[in-house]
């Protein structure tokens, strides 16, 4: 009786909204794909449908609103090995809100490793150059070195999405969750949303199911709250979520400098940028849009600022965007209370899909995603640190070429290996690119400065690279 009431005030609900075709094959599903129609037709939210309507509806300006683009101020690169006062004030602010367990790490582990050949979350993916550690188990290293550190465990928020959320699970459980308390890693799903028509028609992906998507990074700070991962932050005492994307393995989550720079300036969501490699680089830069920080897409940049450069001959915008934040918790609360209030962005795609007739076709559609950079212009106060692309930034996005697990191998390598030279340590024989293959876990060491600390130190050899690990 119950499932039939649910039944029929879904289809008012879903009537009265206009969307009462999700129904259409219902009569030709069995009592379990009935059951499966409905819950995932009850998880939709139609007001937010009918924000994705205006959307498709918006009629383009023939003349786009003129707007003002500005570089941002960046706190620049540390060069050499003195540090400025500054700098020293920062890292100890930083040091002390790890020693006080007020940091909570915050991953975006949603995708899977499709792209990549493999078949399974990206973070499962093996992309340490020598020991062919998970992404997971690198990450939950660091973690491990930044707990023995500071002499406290930091809670690590870990978002899935239906794609990769039982398997994520299943391996942190199956590894022991990498040598972690169970209790300190808390994992929560990203939310989907449905795909519409031109029409602003939901889509279908099968008979019993609504075509729903991600809906995009944005999503972290809406899942937070609603998954109760926010209120577990609060009652661990975490003021601070340090936020990173999965694929990238040099990420650095424990970084007391940036932390300190974001606590000291008073900031409510602060970003790590490196410099970009030309001015043709397709990757947003950070900058201010009508005096609003915010992350500046490639094409969104008029070409003439693309490629401006100072007195010095330097590309003015030149921050680039690589998913490293800090994020205040209270700031997260005041975005998502009665709902995330970012604005939703629009992707015109072909979509496959089930038609009118029950036959599978492709028709012209939209997803909607929400960005987390968006959040910059909502914070107020806020930090941009440049850092070193060959020390924080190797992303794992592509099978080949640049961005590709290749690429990350290398350039793990080349960052190892100038630890070791810094030594004074001997070095493998270089391979056929001149790459010495070395590779330093992070709870050996997590910089030149711990590395050289720990000399002497004899590595294991493996397949003529030197892998140095307690």
């Amino acid at each position: 009786m119950l499932s039939a009431i649910t039944g029929d005030a879904l289809r008012r609900r879903f009537a009265d909204a206009g969307q009462g075709h999700v129904f259409a094959f219902e009569r030709d599903l069995d009592e379990v794909g009935r059951a499966r129609l409905h819950a995932r037709l009850a998880e939709i939210d139609l007001d937010l449908v009918t924000q994705f309507q205006q959307l498709i509806r918006a009629v383009p300006s023939a003349a786009k609103p003129a707007v003002t683009f500005e570089p941002p101020e960046v706190i620049p690169r540390r060069r050499g090995d003195a540090e400025s006062t500054v700098e020293r004030r920062a890292r100890q602010c930083g040091t002390e809100l790890l020693r006080a367990g007020s940091v909570g790490w915050l991953v975006v582990a949603g995708g899977q490793a499709s792209r990549l050949g493999y078949d399974a979350p990206k973070g499962c993916f093996p992309v340490t150059p020598l020991g062919a550690t998970s992404l997971f188990e690198l990450f939950a290293r660091k973690l491990q070195a930044a707990r023995d550190r500071h002499g406290v465990a930091a809670p690590w928020y870990v978002m899935t999405s239906d794609a990769t959320d039982g398997p994520t699970r299943a391996t942190f459980e199956k590894s022991g969750h990498f040598g972690l308390d169970p209790s300190d890693v808390v994992f929560f799903r990203q939310s989907m949303v449905p795909a519409l028509d031109d029409a602003g028609r939901i889509l279908m992906a099968e008979k019993d199911a609504p075509f729903l998507a991600p809906n995009g990074h944005g999503g972290v700070l809406a899942a937070l709250a609603s998954s109760g991962a926010l209120e577990h932050a609060r009652q661990r005492g975490v003021s601070t979520f340090s936020y990173f994307q999965i694929d990238n393995p040099l990420a650095r989550p424990a970084d007391a400098l940036f932390l300190g720079h974001h606590a000291l300036s008073g900031a409510r969501m602060s970003s790590k940028v490196v410099k970009k490699r030309s001015a043709d680089e397709k990757v947003g830069v950070l900058g201010r849009v009508d005096g609003r920080l915010s992350c500046i897409e490639y094409s969104d940049l008029p070409g003439n600022l693309r490629d401006a450069r100072d007195e010095r001959g330097r590309l003015v915008f030149s921050a680039g965007n690589i998913a490293a934040h800090a994020i205040e918790r209270t700031f997260v609360e005041d975005l998502t209370r009665g709902g995330l209030r970012l604005p939703w962005h629009r992707a015109q795609k072909r979509i496959a899909c089930v038609g009118p007739d029950g036959e599978r076709m492709e028709v012209d559609g939209s997803k909607f995603e929400a960005f987390v950079f968006d959040a910059l212009g909502e914070a107020g106060a806020s930090v941009v640190l440049e850092v070193a692309r060959e020390e924080e930034f190797s992303p794992v996005k592509n099978k080949d070429g640049e961005d590709s697990p290749a690429t990350a191998r290398r350039d793990q390598c080349r960052l190892h290996a100038g630890w070791a030279a810094r030594a004074g340590v001997a070095l493998p024989a270089p391979l056929s690119d001149g790459i010495h293959p070395v590779e330093v876990d992070p709870r050996f060491a997590e910089d030149a400065e711990e590395f050289a600390a720990r000399m002497p130190a004899r590595p294991r050899e493996i397949d003529g690279g030197h892998l140095y690990a307690p």
